[in-house]
């Protein structure tokens, strides 16, 4: 089985102070899965974070930050408080069961290892979670554009922002208005206007193609694009790419002010976040700039001084 395969069924982090453990289990369950395993719990929660595991293998018992220390400030964590957490232990006492499940554990196993038991519990939960994170994707993407929706932004934003006050980072938000598309809908259909909607987001998903950047609609005619560790300049070039490539698609409108074809009108805004601040700040900014371009005549984009607005 290939690199690949073995990523696609699943990516594990076996966490266990004892090496001799980590070779059983990588043994048990590297030839079908990606394993990555770490020997304490600060590093634990390092691989957590830096790599998302699909699942976590974890030792009760170990020196310094324990099992249940390490399953705590997982579930702390907003990026990682899904990850599935199996409790692999030499403890097998009911209250010790107990403990770990209400811990946040979804399963525990006893030492020594049951293979058999070991690969069943692994395949099912990856099942579980794979089945899981398709639900959660249903309720995060917009059923039209198949782009990240309004709820998403909301955890995202509030992920990023934290994430940016941790490195003293800056973030921008772009929110996007198809000019006049309620004229546009009026003048070519409802059908029509799901099109272009969709041409729109396509093309706009182009122009900010980071892994961290997160292009969502908002509402309606409505986009929003977070752009982690970008500052104004940056986030002006990326609205400038946006304002050409919708251009570039010609959609006619024949209704709009704007233009013979669909435009767009952005606003941008950047912050330095602070800790104990809120997003809602950068949103509104943001959001202010949007509606000074469209007054100013649309097909452009306003940049709001947040400090001031």
């Amino acid at each position: 089985m290939t690199w690949t395969d073995q990523a696609r069924n699943g990516r594990l982090l076996i966490v266990d102070d004892a090496m001799e453990n980590i070779q059983i289990l990588n043994h048990v369950l590297g030839e079908e899965h990606e394993v990555l395993f770490a020997m304490n719990g600060e590093k634990a929660l390092e691989l957590a974070h830096q790599h998302q595991p699909d699942l976590i293998l974890l030792d009760a018992v170990m020196p310094g930050m324990d099992g249940y220390e390490v399953c705590a400030a997982l579930r702390a964590s907003s990026d990682v408080r899904d990850i599935p957490i199996i409790f692999v232990t030499a403890l097998t006492t009911p209250e010790d069961e107990t403990r770990a499940l209400e811990a946040g554990a979804v399963d525990f196993i006893t030492k020594p290892f049951n293979v058999a038991v070991v690969r069943a519990r692994v395949r099912t939960h990856l099942t579980l979670k794979r089945q899981s994170d398709s639900m959660r994707e249903l309720t995060l993407t917009d059923a039209l554009t198949g782009i990240a929706n309004r709820r998403s932004f909301n955890d995202a934003i509030q992920n990023e922002w934290r994430r940016c006050a941790r490195s003293a980072a800056p973030l921008s938000v772009i929110m996007i208005d198809i000019d006049h598309f309620k004229l546009y809908n009026d003048a070519y259909g409802h059908q029509a206007g799901d099109t272009c909607l969709k041409a729109v987001a396509d093309t706009m998903l182009q122009c900010a193609g980071r892994s961290p950047d997160l292009l969502a609609r908002y509402g309606g005619e409505e986009f929003v694009i977070l752009l982690p560790q970008v500052d104004e300049t940056g986030a002006q070039t990326v609205a400038e790419r946006i304002l050409a490539s919708v251009r570039t698609l010609a959609i006619p409108h024949r209704m709009s002010s704007a233009g013979d074809t669909v435009t767009v009108s952005l606003g941008i805004a950047t912050l330095m976040p602070a800790k104990g601040s809120d997003p809602e700040a950068l949103v509104r900014c943001a959001d202010n700039a949007l509606y000074r371009a469209k007054k100013d005549g649309r097909n452009r984009f306003c940049v709001e001084d947040c400090d001031q607005g």
